[in-house]
């Protein structure tokens, strides 16, 4: 979710512009098409996690850094033209790019379960993740259009909370359909649920009537989405290439370079790739920077986990997924009771303590882990405590970096916080395949070592976390 601009994006003092069909658009089918595609957008970026045994068999040759582009040029693209993509929204419409990008969606879902070879294979993915970043701005987009002003913060909760229960939920939907039917049915399920959304949106979506905006630098939008998968090119292939050697440093100097110069750029164009703008607003660069590190030890740790399970312990594919559901179910229930419950001054404790939380839990897996089966004294509270951590900060990060903007910004706060949770994730990806190329897939030190890293990043997230305490007294 980056620019998600539904009613600001490009325009920090106007009032958020209404899509509106007058008063015969009903809020709640709006809501349900919204939450729909943002939920299977972000179920794509954890769902494959799971099938990585499966597809090593049907790519025998290829070696994990090579597979973990299933998720990395998903998590790249998605990262990359979120941003730019609130602005395509308001400039062609958000009922027009909404129903454009979840087609495409559909389309690149069904080209990915169809691949007869990896690179295909990737390559429907990166559609995947550009089209998923079509959808999700031009979702909040429509939802704050049509939504009543009384009834807007359930709404968002509700929207918000789809995007987290999807991304948590995906290791073991991924289970269940990969044991039943093989990978390609992680893919082939967003056919039909995309049909149906199309379908219904054509029907029930208001049509744009806003002012037309400027669409994202071409030139800004490009040099980010290749500076970041540059820059994870680098990180994933280091262990191949040597991580002295010119083609690894060329990766990953020249993707850093990239996107300093889209931020340098985005800082002086009137209609930027990135809105760095925002970064002007203590808490939301406090808050994002958190995101970052929420986000890579996140997508390492829900990558990891399925791998260790089904290489080192010799869990089926489903008994994985089924392993990793509890965290799905904390992660839930920790999202929604602080969306309900915690007070704008406690979101500094909330993500301090969970994301320490989650640390100490990393370093107690990196102690005790080994080829023993200790699901229930140790897998299992792991599980519970991280999938809580994960829920709660993530929740509150959002919340935090909304709340710190005028209300015309929200849609932008969260979408750039998200970008730069979903940025965090590809590195986090990155690093996971880099460290179980060095190590191997089949022990269990690689994982350990992987778990050791997670918890350092969540420590980070943590002391940083902590930090909007005092940009949040300031502004108060």
């Amino acid at each position: 979710m980056s620019s998600l601009s539904s009613p600001t994006s490009s325009s920090p003092t106007s009032s958020p512009p209404r899509d509106g069909a007058g008063g015969d658009t009903r809020p709640g089918v709006v809501l349900l098409l919204s939450a729909g595609a943002t939920f299977i957008a972000f179920l794509d970026t954890t769902v494959v996690n799971v099938a990585f045994p499966d597809l090593a068999a049907s790519f025998p040759t290829d070696r994990v850094p090579d597979l973990s582009w299933v998720v990395s040029s998903y998590a790249v693209l998605f990262a990359a033209l979120l941003t730019p993509a609130g602005r395509i929204a308001d400039a062609l419409g958000r009922k027009k790019l909404f129903l454009s990008s979840l087609a495409g969606f559909t389309l690149a879902s069904a080209l990915c379960a169809a691949a007869q070879n990896l690179p295909l294979l990737i390559t429907a993915r990166a559609l995947q993740g550009a089209t998923a970043a079509g959808m999700i701005p031009a979702a909040l987009g429509l939802l704050l259009a049509t939504t009543p002003p009384r009834r807007l913060p359930a709404a968002i909760g509700a929207w918000g909370a789809a995007g987290s229960m999807a991304t948590a939920a995906g290791p073991a939907l991924g289970g269940v359909l990969v044991d039943a039917f093989g990978w390609r049915a992680v893919f082939l399920i967003n056919v039909p649920v995309g049909v149906v959304l199309v379908l219904a949106g054509l029907r029930a979506l208001p049509e744009r009537t806003g002012a037309h905006r400027r669409l994202p630098d071409p030139l800004g939008t490009l040099a980010v989405t290749a500076g970041i998968a540059l820059l994870v090119l680098g990180l994933t292939k280091g262990s191949d290439w040597g991580w002295g050697e010119a083609s690894t440093t060329a990766s990953v100097v020249g993707g850093a370079a990239l996107i300093a110069l889209a931020l340098v750029r985005s800082a002086r164009h009137g209609a930027p790739a990135v809105e760095t703008a925002l970064f002007h607003n203590a808490t939301f660069a406090v808050s994002s920077t958190a995101a970052a590190f929420t986000g890579a030890a996140l997508f390492a740790w829900l990558l990891s986990s399925p791998l260790f399970l089904t290489t080192v312990w010799h869990y089926s594919v489903l008994k994985a997924g089924f392993a990793v559901t509890p965290g799905a179910l904390t992660s839930a229930v920790a999202a929604i009771a602080v969306g309900n419950r915690a007070k704008p001054h406690q979101l500094p404790a909330v993500v301090a303590v969970s994301m320490a939380a989650f640390a100490a839990a990393s370093v107690w897996a990196y102690l005790a882990l080994g080829t023993d089966h200790r699901f229930l004294a140790l897998w299992l509270p792991v599980g519970l405590v991280g999938g809580a951590a994960f829920g709660g900060t993530l929740t509150a990060l959002s919340t935090a970096a909304a709340r710190s903007l005028p209300p015309q910004q929200f849609a932008s706060g969260v979408g750039m916080t998200t970008t730069a949770r979903q940025l965090g994730g590809a590195l986090g990806v990155a690093a996971t395949a880099s460290v179980i190329a060095a190590r191997g897939v089949g022990g269990p030190q690689a994982y350990r070592d992987l778990y050791l890293t997670c918890g350092a990043l969540a420590a980070v997230a943590a002391v940083v976390g902590l930090a909007m305490a005092r940009t949040l007294s300031k502004e108060s």
